[in-house]
This record gives C-alpha cells, structure tokens and sequence, in this order.
C-alpha cells in the first residue's frame, strides 16, 4: 500500500530573493490540494517538520543549513525506515532535492544494497569549479546525487559512517541537460566520468523517452541490488509546462514524456519508494502546473497498477 509523507524542506536552497525563505517548502501542502492522496488510494503517513531556515552561513559543514540537514535527514530516514518495515511504498512530497538524503540513508540502515533512478534535469553532482568561493553556502539540492554517493563533508554524505549511501554504478540518471553557464560554474567532467549510467537529454531526443525509461530500469534490475528508490525532480520537465522551479528547463521533457517514464519505473517489483520535490507553489498562482504535476504522478502509479 502507497503511504503519502510529507517532507516539506527547503533546507537545501538558496532563497530566491533577500529574507525570503525557498517556497518549495509549500510543495506539500499544494499537492495534498489536488486530492493526491485519496487519488493514490493511499495512507495519510503524516509529516517530518524540518528545523527552521537559516540565512546564514553554515561554515561548519560548507553547505547553507547544513547541520539543520544533517539533523532532520537522520528523522526522515527512521520515518521512511518505519514505513518500510510496514510494508509501505513510501511516496514523499518534498520539498527541494536534499530531502534525497532521507530515503537513502533509510534505505543505507537497512539489510542489503540499493539503487536508485534519478530523474532530474540538472546532475546535481558536478561540484563547483571555486569551492573556496561557495564556502558556507553550497546547496545540498543541487548536489544531491554527490552527497548521496558519499561526495561531501561527513556530516551529509557520512551519516552513521554509512557512506555511500548508495553507489555510483547502481545510480540512472535521466534527463540531465546542460547550459553554457555551467561550464563556467561547475565541474560538469566530475560527473561525465562517474560511474552513474547516463541518459541525458539528449539520449531521449534521440531515442525517445520510453527507451531511457527501459534502459534506466533494466540497468536497476540487472544490478545486484535489492531494490531502488525513484526521485522525481520537478524541473526535468520543459518550462513551457513547469515554469514553477528555480532553475526552469529550457530543454525538458513533456508531461505525456514524464508520464511514460514515471509508469515504467513505478511499475518495476523493484521500486520501493519515490518522492517529489522543487515544485514552488509560488511560483503557480493559478495552480495549473501544480495539477498538472499531481496528475502525472497519479496517473503514473494508477496505469502501473501500483495505486
């Protein structure tokens, strides 16, 4: 039975503007609006509250808000722990990318080894070029996937001495696209050779979306793994439909193209979990990219049998 948490941090950002907070932290809260729940067939599993924001400098860990992620990572995981000893297929609606930590380390706690299928349009790896230069206030969304597979200050990446929390060559990245900027920004070679499968954007203008869907999760069940967790970032899709993200995509996918991928992933007896983040409510007044993002999920899960 799909259980629906709540994981409404914004921790891992940057604020969008002087002394206003991320609004991915009302992510939650807008979906639940959309009946996602009930829509799921799904338990109410609640929320884990992350500490409040902070503005400043975290120069202990080099990441802003990094102590406050390292602390509310640790309760995220045992809440996710607990459901899947429940028997539950957590679906976690975030919040921003850091809430990654969460899962993987639950799942890190746990007897045997992990994948996971990274959806997202940025890598959210490649570490800055200057690290000096982002000193205290590196964002753990955007560098998520690195800190998941043990790149990073101990506090993030090393939690319980478990680090990785997941290894690279059991990571499928898809949708990641670059900009020129990046390169003048980010060590995009750090993750170019990792060992993460790959199939970036433009794999799937060449070979479509489904065959990116296909590959990521027939790489995940040929490893020896015992299952993988899906993590869902709002802005692999294309900003002419999420416009609702701090970094919209100039080459992203469709909806009907994150439909097709969510619902072969999903439908995998191998996927375990899956959460959602970056969709910024502010963003959306009207709310459509909001529905629209709540349908794709629930039809994804509806159409794989698994709602």
């Amino acid at each position: 039975m799909i259980a629906v948490l709540d994981a409404p941090s914004n921790l891992g950002l940057r604020p969008p503007r002087e002394g206003h907070e991320p609004g991915v932290r009302l992510l939650a809260r807008a979906l639940r609006g959309q009946g996602i729940v009930g829509r799921l067939n799904a338990e109410d599993a609640g929320r884990v509250d992350p500490p409040p924001y902070g503005f400043g400098l975290d120069m202990e860990t080099g990441y802003r808000n990094g102590t406050g992620i390292a602390e509310y990572s640790d309760r995220l995981a045992a809440r996710i722990g607990e459901l899947l000893d429940a028997g539950r297929f957590p679906v976690v609606l975030g919040g921003d990318c850091g809430i990654l930590l969460g899962p993987m380390l639950a799942l890190r706690r746990r007897q045997g080894v992990f994948g996971l299928a990274y959806l997202d349009g940025h890598d959210d790896y490649s570490p800055p070029l200057d690290p000096p230069a982002w000193a205290g206030r590196m964002a753990a969304g955007g560098l998520a996937l690195g800190l998941v597979t043990g790149h990073g200050p101990g506090a993030l990446a090393d939690i319980d001495g478990l680090r990785p929390y997941v290894a690279e060559e059991h990571v499928a990245h898809i949708g990641v696209q670059r900009e020129p900027e990046d390169h003048e920004i980010v060590d995009l070679a750090a993750f170019d050779t990792s060992r993460v499968h790959r199939y970036p954007i433009e794999y799937v203008r060449e070979h479509g979306a489904d065959a990116a869907a296909e590959g990521a999760r027939g790489r995940l069940e040929a490893a020896p793994i015992d299952g993988f967790w899906i993590h869902l970032d709002a802005d692999i899709l294309d900003k002419s439909v999420m416009p609702a993200v701090d970094s919209p995509n100039p080459d992203g996918l469709s909806f009907e193209e994150l439909t097709s991928v969510l619902t072969t992933l999903v439908s995998s007896p191998r996927a375990l979990g899956f959460h959602v983040g970056i969709y910024d409510p502010e963003l959306d007044p009207d709310g459509t990219a909001g529905a629209a993002l709540t349908d794709t999920i629930v039809t994804a899960f509806s159409t794989s049998g698994t709602a």
